[in-house]
C-alpha cells in the first residue's frame, strides 16, 4: 500500500510541476510584449528628458555602444544621449546622460532605474539633484555636501553621499564613453 501511495505522490507532484511550468511559460510569453513596450517608453522618456531640443532621435552604434543622437527640425544635431549604469548603495543605478558635443557640456541627466533607499538615495531622481549636472563642462566632478561654489562641484543628496558619489561616477564614465566614441578630449 505504501508503494502505491509514493507512486501517486510522485505522479501528482509531477503533474503539478508540469502544469506550473506551462502556466509560467504562458504568462511570460503573454507579458513579454507589454514589458518590452514599457521599457521602450521608459527609454523614449529618458531621451526626451536629456535632449529636450530634439525633434527627432536616431540610434547610432559606435564601437559596440549605442548612442542616441538628437536633431532639431532643421536637421542640426542638438546633442547625444547615452545610457550607462553602475553600482549604487542598494543596487545598480541606470541613467541617461545628454551632452552637447559642441560646447562640451552636460545638457541633463535622467535616472532610468535604481534600487536606492526610498527617502534617501532615491532622491537622486529629484529635479533638485539632477539639475546639479545641467550645464556642467566635461571633466571630473567633486561631490560636496554644501551648495557648490566651483563649476566642477556637485552637491550630494543629504544623507545619501554614496548614492550621489556613485551617480556622479556613472555620469563621468558616460561622458568618457561618449568622448571616446565621438573623438572628444576628456
Amino acid at each position: 500500500m505504501e508503494k502505491n501511495s509514493t507512486k501517486n505522490l510522485i505522479i501528482t507532484l509531477s503533474i503539478i510541476g508540469i502544469v506550473s511550468a506551462l502556466l509560467l511559460t504562458f504568462v511570460y510569453e503573454w507579458t513579454a510584449p507589454y514589458i518590452q513596450a514599457n521599457q521602450a517608453e521608459t527609454l523614449r522618456l529618458a531621451i526626451s528628458e536629456v535632449l529636450p531640443g530634439a525633434d527627432e532621435v536616431e540610434e547610432v552604434e559606435i564601437d559596440d555602444e549605442v548612442f542616441f543622437e538628437g536633431y532639431d527640425a532643421q536637421g542640426n544635431r542638438v546633442g547625444v544621449a547615452y545610457q550607462n549604469s553602475g553600482g549604487g548603495y542598494n543596487g545598480p543605478i541606470e541613467l541617461m546622460v545628454g551632452v552637447d558635443l559642441e560646447t562640451e557640456e552636460i545638457i541633463r541627466i535622467s535616472i532610468v532605474n535604481h534600487q536606492e533607499t526610498p527617502g534617501l538615495g532615491a532622491r537622486i531622481t529629484e529635479e533638485e539633484y539632477k539639475s546639479n549636472f545641467a550645464g556642467k563642462p566635461f571633466g571630473n566632478y567633486e561631490v560636496v555636501k554644501t551648495p557648490p561654489s566651483e563649476t566642477m562641484e556637485v552637491q550630494a543628496v543629504a544623507g545619501a553621499t554614496i548614492s550621489s558619489s556613485n551617480t556622479t561616477r556613472i555620469v563621468e564614465e558616460a561622458i568618457s564613453i561618449i568622448n571616446n566614441a565621438y573623438g572628444g578630449g576628456s
